[in-house]
């Protein structure tokens, strides 16, 4: 419950940001343009808040906030008097009117710079793509020679950390193959090389990727490099199963009913499947080995089966200094940084929506309000720098998806005032009100399959 609430308050937050910056660069470039503004609200319905600037517009914040608007002067929708002509929108020439309309996008592409460029100057730790080997018969089995070594580009795209790895692979969704660059690394000094960086091409053409189920780290078929863990006790959880049977930290697991252990992830897995089971534990503590009886907590889960858990962490090897990164620059670095980012998300923007109109990517792959809200709390819980490399990313799509010419959308709009600048005449009325139905359909359909998606019901 408080994970939910968690999520929705970042997600307002986040929207209500976006929208705002959105309908200020529409609303900004209004003011420059002569525009008389009625209203700039952020939200919509009933109206909580209220306030009044020097030129009469009215500044409101509604109760639903999932969008908002900024209403201008406009003699399609208000009685005119001659005085008031001159500060409509639709009296305005047709180089103001698209100044304004796609004033809103371009601020959005703006607030992804902002928000990427304080990232930067607060500083992100990640790490190195490290991989320890890859999956037989994977679309990376290709590397199946290969082990310990860093991914450190993808085509001609640099890849330095985790991040850049999975943008750089989630444009190759709907392509036939790609080119992988890979510098592979001494076991004894992570910071050499064996030998020079090598290339491959990699084959996409039976490559199956579901986003709701797995990575697309571990759906190529990567196994990334993780420090060694021990079946040793490092912490228990208060209360916990295994604080109750008597563990403690420094015990060395040793056997499950008989059954020999031999890694951790084996130990795990006996425990999922054991909810509520009693399970004889034998232990090491010290030079004394002994049994304990360890009955799982059970935890519900979404497909109704229950899941065992004990409330125990194991000892884990230091993650190398050497494969850490962190990403912090001065603020000439940082803004360059991210101009750059934020031309690499437009571009993987830009070429995930031409692939979802051509086919090569399913709908299935769209997310709804459900999922953005998921994103935008778990980039909170992470820290503030996090949740600004979220902001960015959902800013960029918000500005990309607004152009998209369909009518009712921004880039609807700059269509038919295009449409005008070639032919020296304005797009009847008629024909604008069919395709904001037309526009609206398909927007709404799009909308319904994202929702459809969250919940899983495609």
């Amino acid at each position: 419950m408080l994970s939910s609430l968690w999520n929705l308050g970042a997600f307002i937050v986040a929207l209500s940001i976006l929208v705002a910056v959105h309908e200020f660069g529409h609303f900004w470039v209004a003011r420059r343009c002569g525009v008389k503004i009625h209203r700039f609200s952020i939200g919509f319905g009933k109206v909580l808040f209220k306030w009044f600037d020097k030129q009469g517009t009215e500044f409101a914040i509604a109760a639903i906030p999932l969008g908002g608007y900024v209403k201008m002067l406009d003699s399609r929708i208000d009685e005119l008097s001659a005085e008031d002509e001159t500060f409509a929108f639709d009296k305005k020439n047709v180089w103001q009117r698209i100044a304004i309309v796609a004033a809103g996008p371009v601020a959005n592409f703006i607030l992804a710079v902002i928000a990427f460029f304080f990232m930067y100057m607060i500083g992100v730790n990640s790490a190195k793509p490290i991989i320890e080997t890859t999956q037989v018969g994977s679309p990376m089995s290709v590397l199946q020679g290969e082990k310990h070594f860093q991914v450190v580009a993808i085509n001609d795209q640099k890849v330095g950390d985790w991040d850049a790895l999975n943008l750089a692979l989630v444009n190759q969704i709907g392509e036939n193959q790609f080119e992988i660059t890979v510098q592979p690394l001494k076991d004894d000094n992570p910071k050499l090389s064996s030998e020079p960086t090598k290339s491959f091409t990699v084959s996409l053409s039976n490559w199956q990727f579901d986003p709701k189920t797995e990575s697309i780290i571990s759906s190529l078929g990567f196994i990334p490099y993780t420090p060694a863990i021990y079946l040793e006790v490092a912490q228990l959880v208060d209360g916990g199963a295994a604080d109750q049977a008597g563990l403690q930290v420094g015990d060395k697991l040793l056997s499950i009913d008989g059954d020999k252990l031999t890694d951790w992830q084996q130990f795990v897995e006996l425990i999922q499947q054991n909810a509520k089971q009693t399970l004889q534990l034998e232990i090491q503590r010290g030079t004394i080995t002994r049994t304990v009886a360890l009955t799982p907590a059970a935890k519900e889960l979404e497909s109704g089966f229950y899941q065992g858990h004990i409330g125990v962490f194991p000892v884990i090897e230091t993650y190398p200094e050497e494969y850490r990164v962190k990403l912090k620059f001065g603020p000439l670095a940082a803004l360059d940084r991210a101009v750059e980012q934020t031309g690499l998300l437009t571009k993987l923007t830009f070429n995930t929506i031409i692939k979802l109109v051509s086919g090569d990517i399913s709908v299935k792959n769209l997310s709804g309000p459900v999922a953005i809200a998921k994103g935008a709390g778990m980039s909170a819980n992470y820290g503030i720098e996090y949740f600004l490399g979220f902001l960015a990313l959902i800013s960029v799509n918000l500005g990309l998806m607004n152009l998209i010419p369909l009518p009712v959308l921004d880039g609807g709009h700059l269509l038919y005032y295009l449409v005008e600048v070639v032919t020296g005449k304005t797009v009847s009325e008629r024909v604008q009100e069919v395709g904001f139905r037309i526009g609206g359909a398909i927007l709404i359909t799009l909308m319904l399959i994202a929702i459809l998606n969250d919940f899983d019901l495609l």
